[in-house]
Order: structure tokens, then C-alpha cells, then sequence
């Protein structure tokens, strides 16, 4: 678990590395990526053994027998999270992003509408509006450096149209943790208005010494007919490239939807997904998060000093997730001028704020989850960028 060790990236295909030059005219030569949610660590040891098993094996058929898959899921979560997860409401899809969209593909139509709070997570708009939905968007509150629901304000918004509520928990790309009363008052708001609640956990293990993520399904007993849990080992663990998710659906008659629309896309689970899934979901994989978190400790503290130093810039305080989300409102700049500076002094490729809807305009996020001297050399440029605000 050498964290500090730097493995180069460059030239290996890799979307963070790879494109940040087409994205964002950052140089690949000399610059640093810090937009795409993939870490620069290896995966812990019993993942790669589980892959390297499959090699040295050498057949790779059809996937079969996939008990120890949903045992490792319910281990994990009634360890970790407290919550036992029962194995037959498991549906496995290829990342949560496909989870997102099967569920759009489930339960509603074209011309339905889905509630999202902003800002969060980009792709959300993209995928529901790429299905022929449309999005109706209700801004968070920011109150002494923390997001909060509007519930009123969502209820004004709200068109008739609205067939669910998605929702990123830990939240993306604030990094905060909703408490058990935000998310009952958001479910009593789903059963008001007859919306299905989608909550999106991808982060649920990235959380800060102190703070404690929340499975929605713990605090909303009267939701089972309309929750849906969403849960994925790849950002824990850095194996995005799996593409491996779980659909949770405590509802039999949910079920019954979401293998009908599984099976008229002709979708099955990646056997390389469920075996990185199962060795992860371990004691050792345990072991390894625990030990990755306090490495990230170290970094929030290390760039939230590092952007506290910057006048006119506050980053908001990290509960979850290794995603930095920084207010650049009080530099009296633009935003074309704060990116000009991150791109093309600093050198740096970081998520636009704007992309992440109403709220994000005045924010860059930063992807945090990177060897620590490679970080301080980040800090760094980004301080000298802003040197004229000393």
C-alpha cells in the first residue's frame, strides 16, 4: 500500500491522462490531471491476484454460479455500513452510470421529467436527457459552507412530469454526507409527490475519519416500493475499468421491472467486474480502504491549507468522496480568467463547475486522490498562478 509511489499514466489509454490536452489544452508533457474521478493508485493486491487468477486460468467463458458475488456485497455492507443486504435484490449493470440510465429505461417515458438538485454530478443530465427526458433542476442551498435540500423550492419547480428523484450520496461533487433527517425529509417528499428516489452510493466508502455516510434504505422503511439503491465498488477501489455496479431493489414488483428492461437490452454482467467485486468486498479490501483514507486525509488537509492561502478562494470542507470542490466567487474574477490560470499557468485539468448545473458556475472541482508530492506540486502552481491575489 505505497501510496506516494508515482505510476505514470501517460500514454496507457488513460481518459484521465490521455485526453486532458483535447478536454482542456493542458499539456500532456508536463501537466496534472485532476478532472476524471479515478485515482493514481493501484488497486489492493487481492484484486490483481483475482485477475491474475483469470489469466493464468486462460478460459474466459460465460460467468456462472454468482453466490460468492452477492455474499461479498452483503458482507460488505452489513460490515462497513451496517445494512444487510438481501441477495436476491441484486441486479448487477455495467457502472452506475448504465444503473442510472436502466432505471430512466425502467420507469419512465419520453417526454417524463427527473428531479436532480444542483449542482451534482454532470453525467445524471446527460444521461436523462440523452433518453428523451428532460431535467428539472432545483439549486441546493449553500449555508455556512454546507449544501442543503430546498425542498420548498424543489416542490415549486416540480411540472407533473417528474417521475423520480436522483440523488448523489455522499454528494458529488460537494463531498458531504447527508444526514438520516435530510434524507427522510426527502423521502416524505418522493411519497408526497409519487416520485420513485434513486440514490446514487458510488462514494459511500470514501468518508473522512469522523463523518459517517447514510445508506438511504437505513432511514426510509416506508420507501421500499420506491427506492432504489445504487452501490459500486470501483471508486472505492480504483477499478473503474471494470464497469461493474449493483441495482438494489428491495421491491419484488421493482425487481420484476428491472429484469424485464435487463433482459430487452440483452444485458449481462462483465465476468472480470464480478471477480474484482467479490475479491474486493474482503477483509483485505478492508484493510485497504482503511489505509487509503488516511492517506487522503493527509491530501484534503494538504490542499485545503494550500487553497485557504489563495485569497478569495474557499474549498469546502471534504466529508466524502477524494473530490475537492472550490469557490473561486471571491477572487473578483470571471470564470474564463480563473480557468485560463488553472489551464494555462497552472497547468491543470480540473471538472468546470458549470458543467455540474445551477449553483456550479463560480466552482472548479479538483480530484484530490493522487500521490502527495505530486499534489504539493499542484498546490504550488496553482498559488503562483494566483500569486497577484497575495
Amino acid at each position: 500500500m505505497n501510496f506516494d509511489q508515482i505510476i505514470e499514466r501517460r500514454d496507457t489509454h488513460s481518459a484521465k491522462w490521455d485526453m486532458m490536452e483535447t478536454f482542456y489544452g493542458v499539456p500532456k508533457s508536463d501537466g496534472i490531471s485532476m478532472w476524471v474521478a479515478d485515482m493514481d493508485f493501484r488497486p489492493p493486491k487481492v484484486v490483481s491476484d483475482a485477475l491474475q487468477g483469470m489469466v493464468d486460468h486462460g478460459i474466459y467463458g460465460y460467468f456462472g454460479d454468482d453466490r460468492d458475488y452477492r455474499a461479498s456485497i452483503n458482507w460488505w455492507m452489513t460490515n462497513r455500513h451496517g445494512w444487510e443486504v438481501d441477495p436476491d435484490w441484486i441486479f448487477t449493470a455495467h457502472g452506475l452510470v448504465n444503473g442510472t440510465a436502466m432505471c430512466i429505461h425502467a420507469w419512465s417515458d419520453p417526454g417524463d421529467a427527473v428531479l436532480l438538485f444542483s449542482p451534482v454530478y454532470y453525467v445524471f443530465y446527460r444521461v436523462i436527457t440523452s433518453a428523451g427526458r428532460t431535467v428539472t433542476e432545483s439549486p441546493l442551498v449553500l449555508e455556512n459552507g454546507r449544501y442543503r435540500m430546498d425542498l420548498e423550492d424543489a416542490e415549486r419547480r416540480l411540472t407533473g412530469r417528474e417521475k423520480m428523484v436522483v440523488i448523489s450520496s455522499p454528494h458529488n461533487p460537494g463531498g458531504q454526507c447527508w444526514t438520516a433527517e435530510e434524507l427522510r425529509a426527502l423521502g416524505d417528499f418522493c411519497i408526497k409527490h409519487d416520485l420513485i428516489l434513486v440514490s446514487d452510493e458510488i462514494h459511500c466508502d470514501l468518508v473522512y475519519p469522523g463523518q459517517k455516510h447514510i445508506p438511504a434504505i437505513t432511514v426510509l422503511p416506508d420507501m421500499h416500493d420506491r427506492l432504489v439503491m445504487m452501490t459500486a465498488p470501483t471508486k472505492t477501489f480504483n477499478i473503474a475499468a471494470a464497469h461493474n455496479g449493483n441495482i438494489i431493489l428491495p421491491d419484488a414488483a421493482r425487481r420484476k421491472d428491472m429484469e424485464t428492461a435487463m433482459m430487452g437490452l440483452g444485458l449481462s454482467p462483465n465476468p472480470f467486474g464480478l471477480r474484482m467485486e467479490t475479491a474486493a468486498y474482503s477483509p483485505a479490501g478492508a484493510e485497504w480502504v482503511d489505509a487509503l483514507m488516511a492517506y487522503l486525509d493527509g491530501n484534503r488537509q494538504l490542499f485545503d491549507q494550500g487553497m485557504a492561502a489563495i485569497p478569495g478562494l474557499k474549498s469546502m470542507t471534504l466529508e466524502a468522496t477524494y473530490l475537492s470542490w472550490v469557490d473561486f466567487s471571491d477572487t473578483g474574477m470571471d470564470m474564463a480568467e480563473v480557468r485560463r490560470r488553472i489551464e494555462q499557468d497552472a497547468r491543470i485539468a480540473a471538472s468546470h463547475g458549470y458543467t455540474f448545473g445551477a449553483g456550479g458556475e463560480n466552482f472548479m472541482r479538483f480530484n484530490i486522490a493522487t500521490p502527495r508530492a505530486r499534489l504539493e506540486q499542484a498546490v504550488e502552481r496553482l498559488q503562483a498562478a494566483f500569486g497577484d491575489l497575495q
